[in-house]
């Protein structure tokens, strides 16, 4: 209802300033999903906000719903500031790459508290010094199947062939894994032993990272399978993935 105060716990995504000591912060919250919030005196008002507006922040928010889609932000208590990822400039762009990756898939999402409660544990795994790789491949997989656009992963996208120790192709435009028969010459090849990790790892909580082992080779098929499905699900492509192409160039 228009004027009453709403509570909700969320994550900071992004903000932007306004004015002279204003807010604009979008979050994401488990009720409502992304909520926009403008936080006036934000910058000048340590009493009411602190620290608890800053990006992968976890707060206790408290809102007045407005016109349109920009709520009034009354106050925030700081839950968690997540810190850590700030000191280290690869958990911080895997983090940016993360909450990015929300902000422009799960506008219109169903599934607010997985994806909330996924969102959480990646950047809380990556603070605590959690394998990149390993944290980014996972939180893309699980996100893209909370989200419902997760490919066929063990049988033909086209003709429903159950793999057994054969070729494996795939193209998230025909609906993912494709058999020799129903593959084009051009379709990106992938281990089965790959695409039985990604698919085994999807039985498993989507708030657990910490204790998973992926070879090399299946961190390599599930990236480029996961940014075949990204770049055609992504209205565009996310800022954060630039940066952390540089970041991955300098370490090459």
């Amino acid at each position: 209802m228009k004027g009453t105060l709403l509570r909700s716990e969320g994550v900071v995504l992004r903000y932007v300033n306004y004015g002279e000591a204003d807010r604009i912060v979008s979050v994401f919250t488990a009720p409502w999903g992304i909520t926009k919030g403008f936080a006036r005196s934000a910058r000048s008002s340590r009493k009411r906000f602190g620290a608890a507006l800053e990006p992968f922040t976890q707060a206790l928010f408290y809102w007045r719903q407005g016109r349109g889609e920009l709520w009034t932000l009354q106050e925030a208590d700081l839950m968690t500031s997540r810190s850590g990822l700030r000191s280290d400039l690869d958990r911080l762009a895997l983090a940016g790459y993360g909450v990015e990756l929300v902000e422009l898939l799960a506008a219109d999402a169903a599934d607010h508290q997985r994806i909330y409660q996924l969102l959480c544990s990646y950047l809380d795994y990556l603070e605590a010094g959690g394998d990149h790789a390993v944290a980014r491949l996972l939180f893309e997989l699980r996100l893209v199947y909370l989200l419902g656009y997760i490919p066929h992963l063990l049988h033909c996208s086209e003709c429903l062939k159950i793999f057994a120790n054969e070729p494996v192709r795939f193209d998230s435009r025909r609906g993912g894994s494709l058999c020799r028969d129903c593959a084009g010459a051009n379709d990106l090849e992938v281990g089965l032993g790959s695409i039985g990790s990604l698919a085994r790892s999807l039985r498993i909580s989507h708030q657990q990272f910490e204790g998973f082992r992926l070879g090399a080779t299946t961190i390599r098929d599930g990236h480029m399978l996961l940014s075949q499905v990204l770049r055609q699900i992504l209205p565009r492509e996310p800022n954060s993935l630039k940066f952390l192409a540089r970041l991955g160039a300098r370490e090459s």
